[in-house]
């Protein structure tokens, strides 16, 4: 792979672990006090002329990139499928451009930094992996990497992907680094994940989850490294009623356009199809718009 023409840089990028997630907004609150005083004659008490009282100002800044303290934390009733119920999507997500939070320290250079390994066993405890899974660990490859924000910044994210295709994986990722593609949030998902009730408005692009295919009990080939979900929120799936994340029925209307929506022709597809990974908003069936995958599954 030749990676100069999109001017990536390698280098070894630490895993400080993740932080808290930042609040969505902050408040500076200035203050001057009022002062009065009061002369008194020799007979007769006299009120001073009093002092115009400065009442305190509140000025508040509001991050347009900052998610609501509510994402994540509002499980939906469950329908008898075992989903989330599709609900409209609500205000605050339509047009979604939320920033990371900081997986990493931030990064001030704007090339296209990666490093490719083997899983460190922090972060294999933390994932899905376990001796059930189809896979190995030696057989997986963990990567970290620079992508642009929706907030027009440089954040770092994290893939364990299958080991046999990293490379190209990277190849995939530097182009859409090189395009400005924005990318909310790009992690592996934890274990306890897998089993937490659907909020309906989880936005992580990932790629390998211990997990079997939906609406099935075979394997997904997210199990194996080899499918790669991109701005899930943005780019739903889509089968009859269903809609995962179920409060993304917004981002249905493919004809919008939006920033970190993916669609025929754009950065993304054509990336993927240049190493011959396969595309879901192609399906007849159903639309996996976020999805790629080795094998069209």
């Amino acid at each position: 792979m030749n990676l100069r023409q999109f001017g990536v840089v390698i280098v070894g990028i630490v895993l400080v672990g993740c932080v808290a997630e930042t609040a969505d907004e902050a408040s500076e609150t200035t203050s001057t006090a009022s002062t009065t005083s009061a002369s008194e004659a020799t007979t007769t008490a006299v009120p001073a002329p009093s002092t115009p009282t400065t009442s305190p100002t509140t000025t508040t800044t509001l991050d347009p990139h900052a998610s609501p303290q509510w994402l994540g934390t509002r499980p939906l009733p469950l329908r008898p499928d075992g989903f989330g119920e599709v609900l409209p999507t609500p205000p605050e997500l339509i047009d979604r451009a939320f920033a990371p939070p900081p997986l990493f320290p931030p990064q001030s250079d704007t090339a296209f930094l990666v490093d490719v390994g083997p899983i460190p066993p922090d972060v294999a405890a933390r994932s899905t992996w376990s001796p059930e899974c189809p896979v190995s660990l030696e057989e997986l490859a963990y990567i970290t990497l620079t992508h642009w924000g929706f907030d027009g910044r440089i954040h770092t994210g994290e893939l364990i992907v299958n080991a046999a295709h990293a490379e190209a994986i990277v190849d995939v990722f530097a182009q859409l680094h090189e395009a400005r593609f924005p990318i909310e949030e790009m992690r592996v998902i934890r274990i306890d994940e897998l089993d937490a009730p659907p909020t309906g408005d989880g936005n992580v692009t990932t790629s390998f989850v211990c997990r079997p295919a939906v609406g099935s009990t075979s394997w997904s080939m997210h199990s194996y490294g080899l499918a790669i979900d991109i701005n899930p929120f943005h780019n739903p799936y889509l089968k009859g009623d269903l809609v995962l994340p179920e409060l993304a029925s917004y981002y249905l209307d493919r004809e919008m356009g939006l920033p970190g929506m993916i669609v025929e022709g754009d950065v993304a597809v054509t990336a993927f199809d240049e190493i011959g990974w396969f595309w879901g908003g192609r399906w007849n069936s159903l639309f996996d718009w976020m999805h790629f995958s080795v094998n069209n599954r």
